[in-house]
């Protein structure tokens, strides 16, 4: 397993992945932050705050994080070399954790530069350090559960086929779904009496909790959960294919 999980990691920073991924995810919350116009520039609005960095981040890790979970499974299986994986001493379950934990390694590694983004707004204040430290935390922690749970719906979604631009759309409409989708459905006709429910079923509710500095166990829960069902589902998909091969 961990061998996988070191050939992935290394994968992404000897073709340039993890280096695109990175740059693309700062640069496009910088230019949200600093340089466009508008009520998400900090400068403009006269109040520091990462509000906007915690608005824009899950709608770049939507398309951000798919793109690189959708080579994981897909081009094993284009390639062939998912036999190889096969023929080592691994399970499916160690295979599809590996490649995960990968993801999820790239994803902290997207996120750790944010912290010059918080030393800026933190001295940019008119009062240097009037920063809601306990909120800024739980906000980053909500954000690498909600992009964890993107590389699980991206893993899963790879392993449903072997065309990678088919996984990455596949993944990126389920990581919708699960982020904003479920919020649009709690609002149609007759679903009034669940709508707390069908809202609690999604990646918003649970994001916006934890961005308000309330670490709530239950929101842990669910994003662990979630993470586990799209992994477990994803180690299904390859059980069957080999199954199906050896009938």
């Amino acid at each position: 397993m961990f061998a996988i999980l070191r050939k992935e990691i290394s994968g992404f920073f000897s073709s340039l992945t993890g280096y695109v991924v990175i740059t693309v995810f700062l640069v496009i919350n910088a230019l949200f932050m600093w340089v466009f116009p508008g009520e998400w520039n900090v400068l403009e609005n006269g109040y520091a705050g990462l509000e906007t960095l915690f608005f824009i981040s899950p709608w770049v890790f939507l398309f951000l994080v798919p793109a690189v979970t959708m080579r994981m499974i897909a081009e094993e299986k284009r390639l062939g070399t998912i036999e190889l994986l096969y023929s080592r001493p691994v399970s499916e379950r160690e295979i599809i954790w590996a490649k995960y934990l990968a993801s999820v390694v790239l994803v902290i590694l997207a996120l750790l530069p944010c912290l010059v983004f918080y030393i800026s707004i933190y001295n940019l204040g008119e009062t240097p350090g009037n920063l809601d430290k306990g909120g800024t935390a739980g906000a980053f922690i909500g954000l690498f559960f909600l992009a964890a749970i993107y590389a699980s719906a991206g893993i899963f979604a790879s392993s449903l086929t072997d065309n990678q631009v088919i996984a990455f759309i596949l993944a990126v409409l389920i990581c919708f779904i699960m982020y904003a989708g479920f919020d649009s459905f709690a609002y149609l006709p007759g679903l009034k009496k669940v709508d707390e429910f069908i809202v609690s079923l999604g990646i918003n509710e649970h994001y916006k909790s934890v961005s308000r500095g309330v670490l709530d166990i239950r929101d842990a829960v669910y994003f662990i959960a979630v993470a586990l069902i799209f992994n477990e589902a994803a180690r299904l998909v390859l059980v069957s294919r080999k199954w199906k091969k050896k009938n």
